[in-house]
């Protein structure tokens, strides 16, 4: 890489982080080109030179930030063995990301997706890239587990992960309440851990009562 080139991306990682940090810090209504071009310590002409226009910038730092999440913490959700132990490991992430600002970034992203087009699918972007993780643990716990093939796993981690948004805005309003639903799911994970328990003769009735009530999942 040559040092222009370096040069160039060090700037644009520089607006992309200085985006994020005006959205968490300042919010959607005050995400100017000045703005983050002041946070980012360059000249706001470069936000143009290197992303056409400020919604551009916003979208791809709303990708970047997700990228940047998901790599964080793709090594633990890689080590989960059971579905009771991800939604422990999601706890600790949403603790986590809750105090890193992140809850407070995704309210502002969602809230601005209303009037700038280009943030809407740079969200939903960000959030599936969170869902493919989530999808992808699912697909090798349940298998072991009387839900292997009757539960959807590309449904239920947008189940997850759609739960953990809203519980994430909602901490806003009522922390109490909703740290109360974050108990409600380890509850349930207790609950399936305790299917995984089962000895092989129980958890095959379990899959009968499963498919009789409900059918194969597709």
């Amino acid at each position: 890489m040559s040092p222009e080139t370096a040069k160039a991306q060090e700037t644009k990682t520089r607006l992309l982080e200085g985006a994020l940090r005006t959205l968490t810090e300042q919010g959607i209504a005050r995400a100017s080109a000045r703005t983050v071009a002041s946070a980012a310590g360059v000249n706001q002409a470069l936000v143009f030179y290197h992303f056409g226009s400020v919604d551009e910038l916003l979208a791809a730092a709303c990708r970047y930030g997700a990228e940047t999440s998901v790599a964080r913490h793709r090594g633990r959700l890689a080590a989960v063995t059971s579905l009771s132990e991800l939604l422990a490991v999601g706890r600790e992430i949403h603790e986590e990301e809750r105090a890193g600002g992140q809850v407070a970034l995704l309210g502002q992203l969602l809230a601005g997706a209303q009037t700038h087009a280009a943030l809407g699918p740079a969200t939903a972007a960000g959030l599936d890239l969170w869902i493919g993780e989530i999808e992808q643990v699912l697909r090798r716990v349940l298998v072991a587990t009387p839900l292997g093939g009757f539960a959807d796993p590309a449904g239920l981690a947008r189940a997850v992960a759609v739960s953990f948004v809203g519980i994430e805005l909602y901490e806003g309003v009522d922390e109490g309440g909703a740290h109360a639903a974050l108990d409600a799911l380890e509850q349930l994970g207790a609950l399936v851990a305790a299917l995984e328990d089962l000895g092989p003769v129980a958890q095959r009735a379990v899959r009968h009562r499963l498919r009789r009530a409900g059918g194969s999942a597709p």
